[in-house]
C-alpha cells in the first residue's frame, strides 16, 4: 500500500523510519517531510494544514493510509475534511476527528471529560473574561505553587506554575484580558499542583478495542539537572523502570480503560494515537493531559523498541480489527538525546550547516528541524536532530546516545548529558 505521513519533525522521522521497513509498503509519503525523512521515503512539500493541497496529493499518489504526525491538523479537522469529501472518505486517516481532538485542543474539555469519566486528575476549575473576579477569589482558597494552563493550543508553552498568589494572580490578568497566549488562553483552567514522578503512556485505538504502547519518560527543562526553560523535549527514555506491572495495571483500569469507554459513551468516535501524560504520585497514577498523538521525543524511544510491523497495527486501527493484531517488544532500553540550536527556546540560530551525522554507526539520527540546501543539511529549528540508541540497561543506551550526540557538529549546538540519570 501507498502510505502518506503528515508532519515534519523528530516524531515523522521515527515514523518514516519504522513505517519504511515494512514489507506492506510499495510507497511512503512525507509532507512536508524534513532533510532525514527523505531517505526513508518521498517529501513533497505540503504544510500539515494545507488540507486541500494533501487531498490532491492523496488522490494523484494513490494512497491508501494517511497518518497524521502533529496536533494543529487534527485539532484543525483534518480528518473530518477527508470524511467529508466524497474521494477521500474511503482513505483511513490515523488520527481522531475534530470531536476526540479536543482531548487536546481544549484543556477545560479534557478535564470535564474525565470528571464525567473518573479519570484520576488534579482538582481544576476554569475561568474566562468574564469570571475573572471568580478567578482571582478561587486563587485565594488554594494552595501554592498552583498550576495556571491556558485552554488551547499553544505551541508547549501554555502552561504557568506560580510559585505565590501575586504572581498566580497577575499572569491570571496576563492570559485573560492581555491574550498572553492569544486565543488560546481566552479560557484559563487553574489545577491543583500535583507532585510526582512524570511519565507519558501512549495507546493506539480503532474506537473499541487498544493496544497499550510501551512507556516513555521525556525532559522538558533546558538545562541539566531539569533546570531552565521548558522546552519541546530534550530527549526521552523507554522503558520506564518504575512503570512496572503493578503501576502499568492501575493506568490501564482506572485511565485507559475509562478513556476508551469515555469516549465511546459520549458518542466520539477514535481512531488514532493516545498520548497520555501522567503523574505518579506515591505510587498511584493521576492524568496530567491528553494529547491527541504521538509525542516527540517519545516517539523516537518508544517505536525503535517495537520489532514487529507497525504498519500492522495501523491497518487494523483502519479495519476496526485492533485486538486481532499483535506486536513484539525488545527487551532493550532507549535513550534519545535531542540537540538543540544555539539560543533555544528562546530565539535561536537558524541555518547552520551540520556535519558528521554519517559517522554515527551505533545510533538512530531522527532529524527534526533540518532541511537540505545545495546537498547540504542545515538546521532549520529549535530541536534539530534527535540521537537515539537501545542497550541493555539505561545506563549503557543513555552512555551510546550521548557519545553520538557528540560526534555530530554544528554551530552552536547543545543537548543535555544527563537524559535519564534521575532514573539510574
Amino acid at each position: 500500500m501507498n502510505i502518506l505521513i503528515i508532519g515534519s519533525g523528530g516524531r515523522e522521522s521515527a515514523f518514516a523510519w519504522k513505517i519504511a521497513q515494512s514489507k506492506q509498503v510499495s510507497e511512503l509519503y512525507i509532507a512536508p517531510g524534513n532533510a532525514g525523512t527523505g531517505q526513508y521515503g518521498h517529501n513533497v512539500p505540503i504544510k500539515a494544514t494545507d488540507f486541500d493541497g494533501l487531498a490532491n496529493l492523496v488522490l494523484t499518489k494513490d494512497i491508501q493510509l494517511v497518518l497524521v504526525g502533529p496536533e494543529e491538523p487534527l485539532v484543525n479537522g483534518i480528518h473530518d475534511f477527508f470524511l467529508n469529501h466524497p474521494e477521500l472518505k474511503r482513505i483511513p486517516v490515523i488520527g481522531p476527528q475534530k470531536a476526540g481532538a479536543q482531548l487536546e485542543g481544549s484543556k477545560d474539555f479534557a478535564k470535564q471529560f474525565m470528571q464525567r469519566h473518573g479519570v484520576p486528575t488534579a482538582n481544576s476549575r476554569s475561568f474566562d473574561k468574564d469570571t475573572l473576579a471568580e478567578g482571582l477569589a478561587y486563587l485565594e482558597t488554594q494552595k501554592l505553587p498552583i498550576v495556571l494552563k491556558a485552554d488551547g493550543l499553544a505551541a508547549g508553552k501554555g502552561v504557568l506554575i506560580c510559585t505565590t498568589l501575586d504572581e498566580a494572580k497577575a499572569e491570571l490578568q496576563a492570559m485573560l484580558l492581555d491574550a498572553k497566549f492569544g486565543k488560546a488562553s481566552s479560557t484559563v483552567v487553574i489545577e491543583e499542583f500535583l507532585t510526582g514522578i512524570e511519565l507519558s503512556v501512549f495507546v493506539l485505538t480503532d474506537g473499541e478495542g487498544y493496544k497499550l504502547l510501551p512507556s516513555a519518560k521525556d525532559y522538558k527543562r533546558i538545562g541539566e539537572g531539569d533546570t531552565g526553560l521548558n522546552t519541546g523535549g530534550m530527549g526521552s527514555v523507554s522503558p520506564v523502570p518504575f512503570a512496572d506491572e503493578a503501576f502499568m495495571d492501575k493506568v490501564e483500569t482506572r485511565i485507559v480503560i475509562p478513556t476508551i469507554e469515555g469516549l465511546k459513551k459520549d458518542g466520539i468516535p477514535y481512531k488514532g494515537f493516545i498520548f497520555i501524560g501522567l503523574m505518579n504520585r506515591g505510587g498511584e497514577p493521576y492524568v496530567i493531559e491528553y494529547n491527541v498523538r504521538m509525542g516527540d521525543p517519545e516517539t523516537q524511544s518508544v517505536l525503535p523498541r517495537i520489532e514487529s510491523d507497525l504498519v500492522d497495527l495501523l491497518r487494523g486501527v483502519a479495519e476496526g480489527n485492533l485486538t486481532e493484531r499483535s506486536f513484539t517488544l525488545s527487551p532493550k532500553t532507549a535513550a534519545s538525546v535531542v540537540l538543540v540550536s544555539g539560543g533555544y527556546p528562546g530565539d535561536y540560530e537558524s541555518g547552520k550547516a551540520i556535519s558528521n551525522i554519517e559517522n554515527v554507526k551505533e545510533s538512530i539520527v531522527f532529524h527534526a528541524g533540518t532541511q537540505e540546501e545545495n546537498g547540504v543539511v542545515k538546521s532549520a529549528g529549535g530541536r534539530v536532530l534527535a540521537v537515539t540508541a537501545l542497550g541493555d540497561s539505561i545506563f549503557d543506551a543513555l552512555q551510546q546516545s550521548t557519545a553520538d550526540a557528540g560526534r555530530i557538529y554544528f554551530e552552536g549546538k547543545y543537548f543535555r548529558r544527563d537524559i535519564g540519570f534521575d532514573l539510574l
